[in-house]
């Protein structure tokens, strides 16, 4: 049978299209759709050809949408766009206006007027973002079961792809996370629903923990992965300096969410941990397991059947493999309460599929978080390019090796006073030489010319950047210092404006 007839098979045209809240509440969940597919092929889902997948995707897409239209906000707000009707295809569907936290805000928040199936009817969960670059806090809502739906199906990919690889099978084997749940902001219990899920894993939901507690959970026999903030897993070196050597060489897989560890960093934690690998765990509140590497060296991969990833210009159309743009997320699970084209508040760049007999996925690279732009006046610049640029120039001029010396860096731009300060944290950096003032402008200006943002319709050169009236600074702190602004929830941003 062609491709369509079966995916027809699998969501009918009845429940493409249900009528009321009451049809809502009985359709299947997706999850069993993805298992009605892999019945039908004889394989995984993660293994079966894109056409099927990318088939069966629109089919649920088009389903959302129609769910969508049930709900009087969401029906005004799409009927505003291009968007009048069920998009027939992944092209139509770019029509559908994108969302984003303010959205959320507005249509999950206070009364929850976005909910397509009233809150009284019961079976929800509430929890807010952490808001890393706002500092401020969205709230959104999802149906329990289907939340659950997404753990055990990217708990089996992280089983099946990544944890195989690396805690052998014939010892125990732990993973362990540090994240918690801090007033709603709830990374620890969305990202410890899907490390729990891990099938033939022994599950620890830690919380930050101390010296004492992290000697006694590494003295289990055993194999052990971590999965905690960047930051937090930095801090396992100063953890684990006096652990034997069986327990330092337990410690197999360190996954990390919420920006990068430095490089300096990485290489203390694999001089300790002898047999560490160090990956990318790319998550948000809004979606649990957005992406993946697979290996050090890989991209992060999407979980397939998870989330609908798309990677979009500032018209929210597709760019093609290769090029920048904002992250927008669908979630593919949550009958009662879908949200579409939601942007997560990520740059990334849309890298090749992988596409062989044992995965069939969507990869895409970080490159920063939406929000870390530098405004000089009127231009905004990527303050993760500005650095990496920075970091290149100085290392080139043989003046310094950021990578090696920072566990922390951050740019204060202070706008009224006009000035644009690299702070670079980490051990005994207070009395580090000052570089020539003449030459660290000049490298501060080069960095930002080829960093202007993707959506900047300014142009920048040496002389418009002078013409700021901006000036220049490098400042190297101590790695606790008070100068280090950091959000009420531990995390450091790459970019603070003083306004």
């Amino acid at each position: 049978m062609p491709v369509i007839g079966n995916i027809k098979k699998i969501i009918s045209d009845k429940e493409l299209n249900p009528k009321s809240i009451n049809e809502v509440l009985s359709l299947e969940s997706f999850l069993k759709k993805l298992h009605k597919c892999e019945e039908i092929y004889e394989k995984d889902y993660s293994k079966i050809e894109f056409e099927v997948q990318e088939a069966l995707v629109l089919r649920r897409l088009q389903q959302l949408f129609n769910i969508t239209m049930l709900n009087p906000l969401w029906k005004d707000y799409i009927s505003n766009s291009a968007c009048k009707k069920t998009p027939k295809d992944f092209e139509e569907w770019q029509n559908i206006p994108l969302s984003d936290k303010n959205t959320m805000a507005e249509f999950f928040m206070e009364e929850r007027k976005g909910l397509v199936v009233p809150l009284e009817y019961g079976g929800f969960e509430i929890v807010a973002s952490g808001g890393t670059s706002s500092g401020t806090p969205a709230e959104i809502v999802y149906p329990i079961k289907e939340l659950h739906d997404t753990y055990k199906l990217a708990g089996k990919f992280m089983g099946e792809y990544i944890l195989k690889k690396h805690l052998p099978k014939e010892e125990p084997k732990w993973m362990i996370t540090t994240l918690a749940d801090y007033q709603m902001w709830s990374s620890g219990t969305m990202v410890g629903g899907v490390l729990q899920n891990i099938p033939d894993v022994n599950y620890i939901g830690a919380g930050p923990v101390n010296k004492e507690v992290y000697e006694h959970m590494m003295s289990y026999k055993g194999s052990k992965a971590i999965m905690a903030i960047s930051s937090g897993i930095a801090s396992l070196y100063e953890l684990g300096i006096e652990l034997n050597q069986e327990a330092r060489e337990s410690f197999k897989l360190a996954l990390y969410g919420s920006g990068l560890i430095p490089q300096l960093k990485q290489e203390q934690l694999k001089q300790l941990y002898p047999n560490l690998k160090i990956m990318s765990y790319f998550a948000a509140t809004q979606a649990e397991t957005i992406g993946l590497q697979l290996t050090e060296e890989s991209y992060l991969a999407t979980v397939p059947g998870l989330h609908f990833i798309e990677i979009v210009d500032e018209n929210g159309k597709w760019v093609k493999e290769g090029e920048e743009g904002e992250l927008v997320v669908t979630r593919l699970h949550g009958n009662e309460a879908p949200i579409l084209r939601l942007k997560i508040g990520d740059k990334v760049i849309r890298r090749e599929k992988i596409d062989n007999e044992d995965l069939k996925t969507y990869q895409f690279e970080f490159i920063g978080r939406s929000g870390d732009m530098i405004h000089l006046n009127d231009t905004q610049y990527s303050a993760q390019k500005v650095y990496n640029a920075l970091a290149y120039s100085l290392k080139t001029h043989k003046l310094l090796d950021l990578e090696k010396l920072a566990t922390d860096i951050q740019f204060i731009n202070d706008r009224k006073k006009k000035t644009l300060t690299l702070l670079v944290a980490g051990n005994q950096l207070e009395n580090m030489f000052l570089l020539n003032e003449a030459l660290l402008e000049k490298i501060f200006i080069d960095s930002l010319t080829g960093s202007l943002s993707l959506f900047n319709k300014n142009e920048a050169n040496s002389h418009t950047i002078k013409k700021t009236g901006y000036k220049f600074n490098l400042k190297f702190v101590e790695k606790d210092s008070s100068e280090l602004f950091k959000t009420a929830v531990g995390k450091v941003p790459l970019i603070k404006d003083l306004l």
